[in-house]
């Protein structure tokens, strides 16, 4: 184990490659990545969040505690309903992470048994950790793990999941997600899209890891897929910080059954393919639907435009107004129909 996830939380199938990889900005990783470099072989800068990020982050774990611990404890449910207590927690890291020790907790709190609980790596073009998956089988049934995450944007690691579970007689390979607009997740716990606050931050809200890492100059053939441990901002870490916040808003009358709203659905296909024509988009990959998606393309990415369902959605959306005005980025109301809010990636052929 390293980074600052307890034992007791979950078992990290990682390999520790801190100091093994040269982090890189943020404009040379998106103009590295719209060349054709893999995502997974490059590790981002991380810095000490800034009083920005804090703000944004603080108001979404203000704002949406009760909501995530709602859903927490409604897809929580579902699994146990399906599972029982042979359930296994398989989260998908990073962000699955947080959302499979909530899941964990609740089920602890309700039904007094301690499920076990990995985290393992799977990268879009890249798959699954295989040495992960083989080290799991070992120890459980095919038929005991559910695979974890935090929401679904357009369903990118749902099909990488399900590609990779061919290879597992008997493994399903259906996610159980907080959020999910998209309506892509085998167990959810809503459709509506809001904020899960740990999306606002990146290792300090993540037990100190990097997103995961492959390049096999590093991973060798019997490795798990890497992360680096942050270690230099101890100081900062507020990962048990959310996780506490939204256990204190468990409530243990969940029903099984998703919290769905009745607005207007399209296929996100559809929806998607008309975003990419509205605004002349060659490559779909600069298309991120979803709350989750437009933060982290304000934080993380080089954002070229945010579109939002509604410009005064105050309430769901007033984090993104703040980052947006900071960043100098424009807020365009589109009819979003699945989602909230959109990030569009600026093309670094444009700059």
């Amino acid at each position: 184990m390293f980074g600052t996830y307890k034992t007791e939380d979950v078992e990290l199938l990682l390999k520790d490659i801190t100091g093994l990889v040269e982090p890189l900005e943020t404009q040379e990783r998106e103009k590295r990545i719209q060349s054709g470099m893999h995502y997974f072989e490059m590790l981002p800068i991380e810095y000490k969040p800034s009083p920005k990020y804090l703000a944004a982050y603080y108001d979404a774990v203000e704002r949406y505690a009760g909501m995530t611990a709602d859903a927490v404890g409604h897809v929580a449910e579902q699994i146990w309903h399906e599972k029982g207590e042979n359930t296994v927690l398989v989260s998908l890291a990073r962000a699955g992470t947080p959302v499979g020790i909530l899941i964990k907790r609740y089920l602890a709190e309700k039904y007094h048994k301690d499920v076990k609980h990995y985290t393992i790596s799977i990268i879009r073009g890249g798959g699954i950790d295989h040495n992960a998956m083989r080290y799991i089988l070992e120890r459980h049934q095919p038929s005991e793990i559910q695979f974890v995450d935090g929401w679904v944007g357009k369903g990118a690691i749902q099909r990488e999941l399900k590609e990779a579970m061919h290879a597992y007689d008997g493994v399903s390979p259906g996610l159980a997600v907080l959020s999910d607009p998209a309506r892509i997740a085998e167990k959810s716990g809503t459709h509506d899209d809001f904020l899960i606050a740990s999306s606002c931050l990146n290792s300090t809200v993540s037990g100190l890891l990097s997103r995961t890492f492959y390049r096999s100059d590093i991973i060798e053939e019997t490795d798990f897929h890497g992360a680096v441990f942050y270690e230099e901002l101890l100081e900062d870490d507020l990962t048990y910080q959310f996780i506490d916040a939204v256990a204190e808003k468990f409530s243990f009358d969940s029903r099984q059954t998703c919290v769905c709203d009745d607005e207007e659905q399209i296929p996100v296909t559809v929806e998607l393919d008309e975003i990419q024509k509205t605004f002349q988009i060659a490559d779909i990959n600069l298309i991120k639907p979803g709350i989750g998606e437009a933060t982290r393309v304000l934080l993380r990415r080089m954002p070229w435009k945010i579109l939002v369902k509604r410009l005064d959605d105050e309430e769901h959306l007033g984090h993104l107004y703040q980052l947006a005005k900071e960043k100098g980025v424009p807020l365009v109301e589109y009819p979003l129909k699945n989602y909230r809010a959109c990030g569009l990636i600026r093309s670094m052929a444009d700059t």
